[in-house]
C-alpha cells in the first residue's frame, strides 16, 4: 500500500478542491457514485470522467481528462489497475497534483513514475474512508 497518513492529509485538506474522478458514471450502484457524493458533501467539487460523459451530482461530466476545460487538482481513480497506469500518465499531463488510485487499483510502476513527476499519490485507499478520520 502507498500513501502515508502525511501524504493522504496533504491531498485531502491542501491541495485544492477540484476532483477528477474516473470512472464515474450515473450508475448509482458503482462505488465510485458514492464516494463522488462523500466526497461532494466535504466541499470538494467532483468532476465526473467517463467515456459516456455524464453529468452526475449535479456536475457536467468530461470524456477525458485532457477534455475538461479548467484546472484538476487531484485525479480519482476507478478503472481496473491495468488501465490506471494510463490514467495517472494523463493526471501528469494536465498538471493535476495529485493521483489517487482507489481501493483494489495498483501500479507499482505507475506508482513510481507519478511520483518522479513530482505529484503527490496514494494508492490501494479510498477517500471516502479517508477523510472522516482527519477530524
Amino acid at each position: 500500500m502507498h500513501g502515508d497518513q502525511a501524504t493522504i492529509r496533504r491531498i485531502l485538506t491542501e491541495l485544492g478542491d477540484t476532483w477528477a474522478v474516473v470512472g464515474l458514471s450515473a450508475n448509482r450502484q458503482r462505488a465510485a457514485y458514492r464516494v463522488a457524493e462523500v466526497l461532494q458533501s466535504y466541499g470538494k467539487r467532483i468532476i465526473p470522467v467517463h467515456p459516456k460523459a455524464e453529468a452526475v451530482h449535479g456536475e457536467v461530466g468530461y470524456p477525458s481528462l485532457a477534455a475538461v476545460p479548467f484546472t484538476v487538482d487531484v485525479v480519482d481513480v476507478f478503472v481496473r489497475s491495468d488501465l490506471a497506469g494510463a490514467v495517472a500518465d494523463e493526471a501528469v499531463t494536465i498538471g493535476a497534483k495529485a493521483v489517487w488510485f482507489q481501493l483494489g487499483v495498483t501500479d507499482d510502476d505507475a506508482y513510481h513514475r507519478t511520483r518522479t513527476a513530482g505529484l503527490d499519490m496514494v494508492m490501494d485507499r479510498c477517500p471516502a474512508i479517508e477523510i472522516p478520520r482527519l477530524g
